[in-house]
């Protein structure tokens, strides 16, 4: 099974920027599907954006589509999560998933 190790998250006020990182052990994304979800204090987990490992080909939910983008890198085994535009209501522990391998989660919070 694929171990993934989220890191990135950060304080940052709004309007800024952050870049989350999932780097995969135990064996490589292959043809994989991967996803990043976030989940804030007292809500579900929620969707943010997910790529195919083989073609690159990425989805958004609504609520980042054009401020977010998800990209990955072969050579390191690794999905990006570029955030720009943060917004508070982007606060969230953010969590990355393939198969049913999640990540510990790293924390994102933005100042207003």
């Amino acid at each position: 099974q694929v171990q993934l190790v989220e890191s990135g998250g950060g304080l940052v006020q709004a309007g800024g920027s952050l870049r989350l990182s999932c780097a995969a052990s135990g064996r490589t994304f292959s043809s994989s599907v991967i996803r990043w979800y976030r989940q804030a204090p007292g809500k579900d987990r929620e969707f943010v954006a997910t790529i195919t490992w083989t073609d690159g080909s990425a989805y958004y939910s609504d609520s980042v589509k054009g401020r977010f983008t998800i990209s990955r890198d072969r050579a390191k085994n690794t999905v990006y999560l570029q955030m720009n535009s943060l917004k508070p209501e982007d606060t969230a522990t953010y969590y990355c998933n393939t198969f049913t391998s999640w990540g510990q989660g790293t924390q994102v919070t933005v100042s207003s």
